[in-house]
């Protein structure tokens, strides 16, 4: 189980959803929290950008009345139907720091077993806390020490079994991700490839998409009247 190591923004990647009467059941993981998972509270999911309200948390069928970093929990949502979420998407706070799509990432890759050379263009699967998506290796900026990080080759035209580098990746389905410094349960990742696992990473910075279109749920337009 992942644990919190320090205080911030809370952030909880979805697991799995179902539809359980006139509510959706979403089993997350709440990893990062300076105000717990609670009812009440609004949420948004990210790379969707939806809004709505939590209305309630439970663990193992019993009730909670918060949920705290480190819990495996699901929580019911209203006005969310089931296609529009998926497994790999984020929840987090929407009056802290809210989660948002990547548009592409900046991360240090260390290639561990790769049969051939890695070159722009390589698009395999990143497995990045539950989410399972194709991200191209857009540029390959420089290879580096892998002890120091410090530059020792620029613009390589490839990269092969041993190297390290900086790479920028480009998410082929939307993504959310985070900076390994800011959230690391959300900012490491594995490469996969030929069924196996071809390199390792850790997110150094993001670029987000454009959060300005997205839903809010009438469930979450009345919770905010209230307040």
């Amino acid at each position: 189980m992942l644990s919190c190591l320090r205080q911030g923004p809370q952030r909880s990647p979805l697991d799995s959803h179902s539809r359980m009467s006139t509510k959706l059941v979403v089993s997350a993981q709440c990893l990062w929290a300076e105000r717990v998972l609670k009812p009440g509270m609004l949420v948004v999911f990210a790379p969707a950008n939806i809004t709505t309200e939590v209305k309630s948390v439970e663990m193992h069928h019993e009730a909670l009345q918060e949920a705290v970093p480190g819990d495996n929990v699901g929580f019911n949502v209203k006005n969310v139907s089931v296609k529009e979420l998926r497994r790999g998407y984020v929840a987090g706070d929407s009056k802290n720091n809210p989660p948002k799509g990547a548009q592409d990432f900046l991360a240090q890759v260390i290639v561990l077993n790769h049969p051939g050379q890695i070159s722009n263009g390589y698009t395999p699967v990143l497995d990045c806390h539950t989410a399972h998506i194709a991200c191209k290796f857009a540029e390959i900026k420089e290879k580096c020490d892998r002890r120091t990080g410090k530059t020792t080759e620029e613009n390589p035209k490839s990269i092969k079994s041993g190297d390290a580098a900086i790479v920028n990746l480009v998410p082929s389905k939307p993504m959310c991700v985070e900076s390994f410094q800011e959230f690391p349960p959300l900012g490491r990742f594995a490469v996969r490839d030929m069924r196996q696992t071809v390199a390792v990473g850790v997110i150094k910075s993001v670029i987000p998409k454009d959060a300005s279109t997205g839903k809010v749920t009438k469930a979450a337009e009345k919770a905010q009247k209230k307040k």
